[in-house]
């Protein structure tokens, strides 16, 4: 049996009791189009290389720098609270840290 739990308060979901709720996030480098003059570049196959370098390199933090994708579990409750401040931004307001 699968066993649950919340990520965020570590609370224990009973799969037959319990509502879970999954959020799924990306997180990737964004590839702006670069100025006029360049319209001969092939962008797609900039990207493509970049990624065959990815593929040969063993460095793994190469990887997490372009594309990552995360998966949690929440209780109702922190769904609610995840879906109120999806950024952190009120937490980050409550610390109150100096300008220095």
């Amino acid at each position: 049996m699968i066993r649950y739990s919340c990520d965020i308060c570590k609370r224990d979901l009973d799969p037959d009791q319990d509502l879970r709720y999954v959020v799924r996030m990306e997180v990737f480098a964004a590839i702006d189009p670069a100025a006029d003059d360049d319209e001969d570049r092939d962008h797609l196959q900039e990207i493509q290389d970049i990624l065959e370098r990815m593929e040969d390199t063993e460095n793994d933090q190469i990887g997490e720098d372009v594309f990552q994708q995360l998966r949690f579990d929440l209780c109702p409750e922190c769904r609610k609270k995840f879906l109120k401040d999806p950024l952190g931004r009120d937490i980050a307001k409550v610390f109150g840290f100096s300008a220095n």
